[in-house]
């Protein structure tokens, strides 16, 4: 600790990178997958998202917290990212909004949390090195940390949903005029999700992860709904077992995780990106229309069409082409066809089951933090709904 009271804090890759910085949250260390988030906004929306579970987020925008936190912004009831690395750290909050400033928010959550990193060369490093662990905290030696970063797991065949989701099924009630009802999978929902869905007339039956799909059945949704969440899909197996029992027997809807999971159901395989996609800025052609939208996204996974027909996937060089994604792949479900694609790596951003109403994207339609451009999607599940039962 410093005369002014400021305390020195390190972050440390797995590969032996040091950055020093000063502690902004409680002391201690924490350890986890590092991830870069373009956001420029949205900061509390993102450290309280579940799908960060298991991740220390480095935000690139290089002043954060000047509007402070309020308890309305809160997606989920704890924060689920496991650390906070900041270039710099606002310790006022102007807005009226604010129910405390940013970094007292992060210590009364007992988050780790440091500043003064240079995120610039951190973000660099993992785009450049592919995702890793690091360890970063206070009162703690360098070499230690360094040592704790590399003995950390990797996220692949990481089961963290099971950390996140609910352990008893509960409602979100409609907050317009009641039209339907819709089981969603707690995968690690955001609350603007359940709000998106609120608005529109749903009244939300919420499950954990691994509901048997005659659970869900049983209790006559209109349609049902997969959500976002962290970590590998792959180890998912229940709940993936679960959506091949709904397919074809009510309309359903993925977005992240919810897709990957659809992705394995019907049959296709996953892989991990070598950073991820994080962020508020994301470009993603729609491929029925060719319009391109701005979209929220967070995760590192994607989903691998090609294996479906047993060929590799191509080589990205350049500008992403539809060509990169097959026309459409053969499944025990009926013939898929992707329907967006990233226009950053061009991998697979959404896809749509021909004969079933069955849909799903990589991205987040209710953002927050984001653009909403894909904000329409959930009135296209609505859509799907109705034309189920009409």
């Amino acid at each position: 600790m410093s005369e002014s009271g400021v305390k020195r804090g390190v972050v440390c890759t797995a590969d032996g990178a040091v950055l020093e910085g000063i502690s902004v949250g409680v002391d201690g260390v924490s350890v986890g997958e590092v991830v870069f988030n373009t956001s420029m906004t949205g900061y509390q929306e993102i450290v309280t998202d579940p799908s960060y579970a298991g991740q220390i987020v480095v935000l690139t925008t290089p002043h954060i917290g000047n509007y402070g936190s309020s308890a309305a912004d809160d997606q989920a009831d704890r924060v689920h990212a496991q650390g906070l690395i900041t270039r710099s750290m606002s310790r006022l909050s102007s807005s009226w909004r604010a129910d405390e400033p940013f970094d007292a928010y992060l210590k009364r959550r007992n988050i780790v949390a440091i500043s003064e990193i240079d995120t610039r060369r951190l973000t660099r490093h993992i785009r450049d090195r592919g995702a890793m662990a690091v360890a970063m905290g206070t009162d703690v030696d360098t070499t230690e940390l360094v040592d704790i970063a590399a003995a950390a797991p990797s996220m692949a065949g990481m089961d963290l949903v099971s950390t996140v989701t609910t352990v008893r099924p509960y409602l979100s009630a409609s907050t317009s005029t009641r039209v339907g009802s819709i089981v969603a999978y707690d995968f690690g929902i955001k609350r603007d999700i359940l709000a998106s869905l609120n608005a529109r007339g749903f009244d939300v039956t919420v499950v954990p992860a691994d509901t048997p799909a005659a659970e869900v059945l049983a209790i006559g949704p209109d349609g049902v709904f997969l959500s976002n969440g962290p970590g590998d899909p792959e180890p998912l197996v229940r709940c993936v077992e679960a959506v091949r029992g709904l397919l074809g027997k009510t309309p359903v809807f993925g977005i992240c995780l919810g897709h990957q999971v659809m992705g394995l159901a019907l049959g296709a395989s996953t892989f991990k990106l070598p950073f991820g996609h994080h962020g508020g800025n994301h470009p993603v052609r729609n491929l029925l229309d060719g319009t391109v939208d701005i979209t929220s996204q967070n995760h590192g996974f994607a989903v691998d069409l090609w294996s479906l027909v047993g060929e590799e996937r191509p080589v990205h060089f350049g500008l992403p082409t539809p060509d990169l994604l097959p026309a459409t792949v053969s499944t025990p479900f009926g013939d898929v066809r992707p329907t967006h694609q990233n226009l950053n790596d061009g991998t697979n951003e959404g896809l749509e089951c021909i004969d079933l109403e069955a849909f799903s994207v990589q991205y987040h339609p209710e953002a927050s933090p984001g653009p909403r451009d894909a904000n329409g999607l959930f009135d296209q599940f609505a859509s799907a709904i109705e034309a189920h039962h009409a």
